[in-house]
């Protein structure tokens, strides 16, 4: 009788031990569940992103981050809400965000990027030839015969120089997916005001997101939620899809890195007005973030859209390698500009071996009304670098201007045509067809470097659930 029971015994024991482990093991894969398989409108796989992401891209970027040139970005943090009162300033210490001073910039990056690399200075070749070589008595005098039989009178007025510089501002306009910036702003340095959780949330925070999702995303009904149901996106078209998947990857993106560098000692409620903090990763706040019983079971949802946007970034860092590796770095320290090239060739040759880029080459086609659909696109996205003019935390606005210039500057490269053929002679005549101004290629390669540490946090987060 004793050893009925206890066979019995064992048997429920059993039961329970499998039942237990089975469902535990259920609820801590619940955040990855859908990470498997091919990734939504991407033709590889998420363990293929897993793997190159954590052991080629992210090591090479980490290190490239540290350098001068992708430290200091300039962004203007001053700039007024252009859609509503801005009311919610962040009183919070870590909110805030300390601007460099003048003896902290490098000094390549006070001016303009020095002019001898390119032989900008000189009108044309043989003015250049004329300044390195001393001219005879009878060149001299050829030289001032030629130019009076060649005398083209070039005076403009200032009015008409006001009038090309306004041409030039809707020409480049007409390409770029952000807002220029209309004045100078000031140098920050990333590295002293790193992304992570500064307090700032509640109704401010949650009307940035909303203005986003529901007035910039395109929607396929009225629904009232801020986010659009994973079954309503894929009834849009691809263009449409893809909008909504950037901006809810960049969305996961951030709140990846929220969770993965979270004020661990706020408990006493102090913390946030005191000297010190001690960051780290919250898991509960991981899963409270995506997890499907806390999102409708768009938590998952979410995670995937960050691999997308990851590949499509990656692919715009894969079609401007060639003008990328051909770019000085310059800050004034000639040892540090070497290494900065020789690093973004090292990373760029890694981004080429990809096997399985995003391929743009799918979207607006069809005429004129993808033609529109595309400007469509692009005025959608403008108004969201509006929007981050009124985020009232000014880390907050820092670290979201850089990721959605960087998208921007992606989507640039991706669909503005200037990056389709690729030319050789990078020589001052065809300079303008580089595209690219400093800030747009810091903001680039940092977004990126933002969306390649979420993958490797996802990771990390993986495991302590394990």
């Amino acid at each position: 009788m004793s050893r009925l029971m206890f066979i019995i015994f064992l048997s429920i024991f059993n039961f329970t031990f499998a039942n237990y482990f089975g469902s535990h093991k259920q609820s801590n894969d619940q955040c990855f569940c859908k990470l498997k398989g091919s990734i939504d409108d991407c033709s590889c796989n998420f363990d293929t992103v897993d793997y190159f992401n954590n052991m080629k891209i992210y090591p090479r970027l980490q290190s490239l981050l540290l350098r001068d040139y992708f430290r200091f970005y300039k962004v203007n943090l001053k700039k007024d809400c252009p859609f509503w009162a801005d009311d919610s300033k962040c009183a919070i210490r870590y909110c805030h965000v300390q601007p460099c001073e003048s003896d902290d910039i490098p000094v390549g990056l006070k001016g303009d990027l020095r002019t001898d690399t390119h032989d900008y200075q000189y009108e044309n070749p043989y003015d250049k030839y004329l300044a390195e070589n001393q001219l005879t008595d009878c060149e001299q005098t050829a030289r001032d015969h030629n130019r009076e039989l060649g005398y083209l009178n070039t005076t403009i007025s200032s009015k008409n120089y006001k009038e090309f510089e306004r041409w030039q501002y809707h020409d480049d306009n007409l390409d770029n997916f952000c807002i220029k910036e209309t004045s100078p702003g000031e140098y920050v340095d990333l590295l002293l005001n790193p992304e992570r959780y500064t307090g700032y949330k509640g109704p401010s925070a949650h009307r940035i997101w909303r203005s986003i999702y529901m007035e910039n995303c395109f929607r396929p009904d009225a629904s009232p939620h801020n986010f659009i149901q994973t079954s309503k996106v894929n009834g849009m078209c691809l263009e449409k899809r893809a909008f909504y998947r950037v901006i809810s990857g960049l969305h996961a993106s951030i709140n990846i890195h929220l969770s993965a560098k979270y004020l661990l000692s706020s408990q006493d409620g102090m913390t946030f007005v005191r000297e010190s903090g001690e960051w780290g990763p919250n898991l509960p706040e991981f899963q409270r973030r995506f997890s499907p019983d806390m999102t409708g079971n768009e938590g998952p949802e979410w995670l995937k859209n960050l691999y997308f946007l990851y590949l499509l970034e990656l692919r715009a860092l894969h079609k401007a390698a060639p003008y990328l590796e051909r770019e000085e770095y310059y800050t004034g320290n000639d040892s540090e500009d070497d290494d900065t090239k020789m690093a973004i060739k090292d990373i760029l040759q890694v981004v080429k071996s990809f096997p399985d880029h995003f391929n743009e080459s799918l979207m607006f086609n069809g005429g004129s009304q993808a033609k529109l659909l595309k400007e469509e696109f692009r005025q959608h996205f403008r108004n969201i670098s509006r929007i981050m003019d009124c985020v009232g935390c000014d880390k907050c606005k820092l670290w979201g201007k850089l990721q959605v210039q960087g998208i921007g500057t992606a989507l640039k490269i991706l669909f503005s045509g200037k990056f389709d053929e690729w030319s050789p002679r990078l020589t001052y005549l065809n300079r303008k067809q580089f595209n690219l101004e400093r800030t747009e290629i810091v903001a680039l390669v940092n977004g990126f470097g933002r969306l390649s540490e979420s993958i490797f946090e996802l990771d990390k987060f993986r495991q302590m659930m394990r």
